[in-house]
């Protein structure tokens, strides 16, 4: 019987600190399975050991790290095989030789092939100035093809022959959607010339057959067993629910569903304790296009993150104040979450911005104000009216945040006072040992029936 499980998501536009949150929880609750529920290789969950190694982790749990702990890829997963065969390289550096021994994946996952990572690149140039931001890795692309006989699950990568049939429908049926593509040149060459390649999906295969050999696909009943026996459990969330594909701003969203629900789904039936732990920064970030109503360009520069640059697809890394009218929208379309984990402390100076209201936005698009006209709450619309989510975007983008600006040490008591939801966690660097809990996280778990990995860590700080 599983003791206890955690579903950790960003609250955010992503890069909140879900990785390095994930490898916490782990060695703080001793879990021996990470599930990835959403998402796929568009993640960069990163994480950072005390002896400075450092991964960041797209397509394996950010549990990785600790000897034996599994990784289970769910059915929504979106596996891009060549990127996992480079991040299991790249771990194996890392002194992490086993990681694709540990990993399990569902059948029922989705499999992006480089003609649909190319196709969604060249849709996404033919946008542009209307794009709508990408990662480049094909996302999109394979989902929106995912009722088409030619697309690929996960459990047929064992089939070279169907793969090859289903591989030269791709490559052709892409070249004719997308013909228009083969005059833009520049960025759009390599990728228009990809899908003209006769030998590409030869290519292909071959490189596809070696991630074959080591990755170990299960049936949906195997991987209720995995889940039924596993001591401890944490679903990895991928992106953030601010990026949503029915609760995010459109079209700057991602197609994925950000919220708890697919790791509640896969949890369902299995008796233990279930813990939602919403991650967020002292300070708000999003990486690409998109409405961002608390962007402060001073903050791109003070706040400057190496490990996010501004990306060939995805655009530039934005920094701005704690937003708490788009953090409490994030927590009502998930449902609320048991606990927060606040990341970031030590980067924020001595006082810092935060948002607590808006000044504009119309009524009739979903701005609710108060008495004093100061917008408080975002309302979501209905789950298939993707227009009310367009118009709050669109709406973003005129308002004017109400700002002030918080002593760093009443910085929780803040978060605690906007948000009515308790922080659990707190984190003060990048490592696990940098992450301590807080008394209402602490008092809420069971007990563990050995002493915590991190414990020692906890009172020494």
């Amino acid at each position: 019987m599983t003791r206890e499980a955690w579903v950790v998501v960003d609250l955010g536009y992503g890069d909140a600190g879900k990785g390095a949150t994930v490898d916490f929880l782990v060695r703080e609750r001793a879990a021996d399975l990470v599930v990835r529920f959403n998402g796929g290789a568009q993640a960069g969950h990163t994480v950072v050991l005390p002896d400075r190694r450092r991964h960041t982790f797209a397509q394996f749990g950010a549990g990785t790290f600790v000897p034996g702990v599994q990784t289970y890829l769910g059915p929504r997963f979106l596996l891009h095989p060549g990127g996992m065969a480079v991040e299991a390289a790249h771990l194996a550096r890392q002194g992490v030789d086993d990681a694709l021994e540990r990993t399990r994946i569902d059948a029922r996952a989705l499999v992006i092939s480089p003609f649909q990572q190319s196709a969604g690149r060249l849709r996404e140039l033919l946008r542009g100035d209307a794009a709508h931001g990408t990662c480049g890795v094909g996302i999109g692309e394979r989902v929106a093809d995912a009722a088409l006989p030619d697309a690929v699950l996960a459990g047929d990568l064992a089939d070279p022959a169907l793969l090859r049939e289903r591989l030269v429908s791709q490559q052709a049926r892409k070249r004719e959607e997308l013909a228009a593509a083969a005059q833009l040149g520049g960025r759009a060459l390599p990728e228009w010339e990809l899908l003209c390649d006769a030998d590409a999906v030869e290519r292909i295969l071959e490189s596809w057959q070696a991630l074959a050999e080591r990755l170990q696909v299960v049936s949906p009943e195997d991987a209720r067993a995995l889940l039924s026996g596993a001591e401890a459990i944490v679903c990895e969330g991928a992106q953030g629910v601010l990026l949503d594909q029915t609760w995010g701003f459109h079209p700057h969203t991602t197609w994925s569903d950000c919220t708890p629900a697919g790791a509640l789904e896969l949890l369902a039936g299995i008796e233990a304790p279930v813990f939602r732990l919403g991650v967020l920064r002292t300070y708000a970030t999003r990486h690409g296009a998109g409405p961002f109503p608390t962007h402060d360009s001073r903050l791109d520069l003070t706040l400057r993150e190496p490990h996010n640059p501004t990306g060939a697809w995805q655009g530039p890394f934005r920094c701005g104040a704690l937003d708490a009218v788009a953090l409490r929208y994030a927590l009502e379309v998930c449902g609320g979450v048991d606990g927060l984990a606040l990341t970031c402390l030590d980067r924020i100076p001595p006082t810092a911005a935060v948002c607590s209201g808006y000044r504009g936005g119309d009524p009739a698009a979903g701005f609710e104000a108060d008495a004093a006209g100061v917008t408080r709450r975002l309302v979501p619309g209905e789950p298939e009216d993707l227009e009310a989510r367009a118009a709050l975007g669109r709406g973003l983008r005129e308002v004017e945040p109400v700002s002030e600006r918080v002593a760093r040490g009443e910085l929780c008591t803040w978060v605690d006072r906007e948000l009515r939801t308790p922080i659990w966690i707190e984190s003060r660097g990048p490592q696990a040992e940098d992450r301590n809990w807080t008394a209402p996280g602490r008092s809420s778990l069971p007990p563990l029936p050995h002493p915590s990995p991190c414990e020692s860590t906890e009172e020494a700080s």
